[in-house]
């Protein structure tokens, strides 16, 4: 074999290895079912607020315990608890990703990303457009 071939062939393996790794560290959302049947696991959850039941937050005696419901795609919901002060926008997002694992019945964040509405939204609905699909002048 020459010298290129051999080289070739390390490039190859070493690109299949590198795709493995990422494959198995990129996630997927999971739904609250599948949380559940996962316990202890860390696993990302897409959800929205439960805006009808209270969140329990008290930034003077305990500013790092949030605690809310969550609401996934497919309506079930779970209690969510977070060590962490709560973030700003949590009421008026659209949607949210929580980074965690669900155990003894509550789902343990560690991390909460928050899809607040585009601000373009309100001015779609008005009738304008977004600034990047400004039609050209003639």
């Amino acid at each position: 074999m020459k010298k290129i071939h051999i080289i070739l062939l390390v490039l190859i393996a070493g690109s299949i290895g590198i795709l493995l790794t990422f494959l198995k560290t990129a996630s997927t959302y999971d739904t609250i079912d599948t949380a559940m049947a996962k316990p202890g696991k860390f696993v990302h959850l897409m959800a929205k607020l439960d805006k009808s039941q209270p969140i329990e937050y008290d930034a003077v005696n305990n500013p790092n315990y949030l605690s809310f419901i969550a609401i996934d795609t497919l309506g079930k919901s779970v209690k969510v608890v977070y060590h962490n002060a709560k973030p700003d926008n949590l009421e008026i997002s659209e949607k949210l990703v929580l980074k965690g694992k669900y155990n003894n019945g509550q789902f343990e964040c560690k991390d909460i990303q928050t899809k607040c509405p585009s601000k373009y939204k309100e001015e779609q609905a008005k009738g304008g457009t977004h600034p990047g699909n400004v039609p050209a002048k003639k």
